[in-house]
């Protein structure tokens, strides 16, 4: 006997309800397969729609129909509500194309290939530290010591960051990704906002130091755009800015770990990877497929009505495209619960699509794949020391610690 739509909603929102439990986020793969046998989409409550297969996902991501959604840029206590207001992550064109062209010229295959030497030098030194700290078989944190450290280096290199600065984004980046991520405590929110706020202070003297006194970095470059032609507001420059040095290294910091630890478990992988028989930019590209450090984009939402992956979308309708469902899609991805590096139907949606597709996607991938070859060959003993901690997140999905012995 068919099962009653209304029946079906509701068994689908109980699935989707549970990926927030503290088990769900720990390993929601098994959930994503329970909802894929709902549909390519599922409706979870009136209004509000779910994108589940890679199909679905695609098509929202790229269709503009489907508007992320707008909020003035400036602080104040609904703030919560969108930590980058007026940036590109929360904008609409044609705001969105004219701020992603002056940003664009920072991510060309040339400016990416031209940071490799900093990443190379960077990652040696973060080595070097890992191998003194973990010289007596004491344990070292990975996540400490190495994933967090290299991109946001290399992003603060990129934006004119002072070194001296560095250190202290950390903790700041921490809260505001634990607000975003699907929370609604209101002590984490409360965090994040302050967090946002010393952010954007930040920079905003970043910005007056620039002003002052340009340097060769993308600080200053953005500082003339805005104060010589007007193309890009005070408030815009701050957001924006804010916006790429969290997402230059909150997602990669999670691929560094979320690879290792794949790594750790499949020795197979890491023979391969030291003898050239898997090609780092392989085993980088189904990471970000099979563990992929986001789970779910932006919601969306549509004026008019529509439809995705055959579930309506009424007007003013909101829909998650959960890219995480999307890059385990057995309609898309055979045998997709299994790493594999050698797989031909790659293509995975882990940065996105369309119009706000990840502008630091190919530094990502240059971090991945110069620093995983770089990791085995200085640590053959490379091993796990104890059991990592999963971060409490299911949008982000990296690891707080990840404890390695080197030695």
């Amino acid at each position: 006997m068919a099962i009653p739509m209304d029946q079906r909603h509701d068994d689908a929102a109980e699935v989707f309800g549970a990926l927030f439990s503290p088990a769900g986020r720990a390993d929601p793969f098994p959930l994503y397969a329970a909802l894929h046998r709902f549909g390519e989409a599922v409706a979870i409550a009136p209004g509000d729609v779910v994108a589940l297969s890679y199909d679905a996902v695609n098509a929202v991501l790229r269709d503009p129909a489907f508007r992320v959604t707008e909020m003035a840029a400036g602080h104040g206590e609904d703030q919560h509500q969108s930590w980058f207001p007026g940036s590109l992550l929360s904008s609409n064109d044609p705001a969105h194309a004219r701020m992603r062209t002056l940003m664009a010229g920072a991510f060309t295959p040339r400016r990416v290939a031209q940071l490799a030497p900093a990443v190379e030098r960077i990652t040696a030194q973060l080595i070097a530290n890992m191998a003194d700290e973990g010289a007596d078989g004491q344990p070292v944190d990975f996540m400490a010591a190495f994933a967090y450290l290299l991109p946001v280096n290399v992003i603060c290199e990129l934006l004119g960051v002072p070194e001296a600065d560095r250190i202290s984004f950390r903790p700041e980046a921490r809260k505001l990704a634990l607000g975003i991520d699907f929370n609604n405590d209101p002590r984490v929110l409360a965090e994040a906002d302050a967090a946002a706020v010393w952010l954007q202070d930040y920079f905003a003297d970043l910005a007056a130091q620039r002003r002052a006194g340009p340097a060769d970095d993308l600080v200053s470059a953005l500082v003339d755009v805005s104060g010589a032609y007007g193309r890009l507001s005070e408030s815009e420059l701050l957001v924006n800015l804010t916006l790429l040095l969290f997402a230059g290294f909150e997602t990669t910091t999670n691929l560094l770990g979320n690879g290792l630890r794949i790594l750790l478990s499949r020795p197979q992988l890491v023979s391969g990877l030291r003898h050239g028989t898997v090609p780092p930019a392989a085993f980088v590209t189904e990471v970000l497929r099979f563990d992929s450090p986001v789970q779910a984009a932006t919601d969306r939402w549509r004026r008019e009505p529509g439809n995705v992956g055959g579930v309506p979308v009424p007007a003013g309708g909101h829909v998650i495209p959960m890219i995480g469902a999307a890059n385990r899609d057995p309609r898309r991805f055979r045998s997709p619960d299994t790493f594999d590096p050698a797989r031909s139907d790659s293509g995975a949606l882990s940065f996105g699509a369309g119009a706000h597709f990840c502008l630091g996607a190919a530094l990502a991938r240059l971090e991945g794949t110069m620093a995983f070859p770089q990791l085995l060959a200085s640590f053959p003993q490379v091993a796990a020391a104890g059991d990592p901690v999963r971060r409490h997140g299911l949008a982000l999905r990296g690891f707080d610690k990840l404890p390695v012995t080197v030695a």
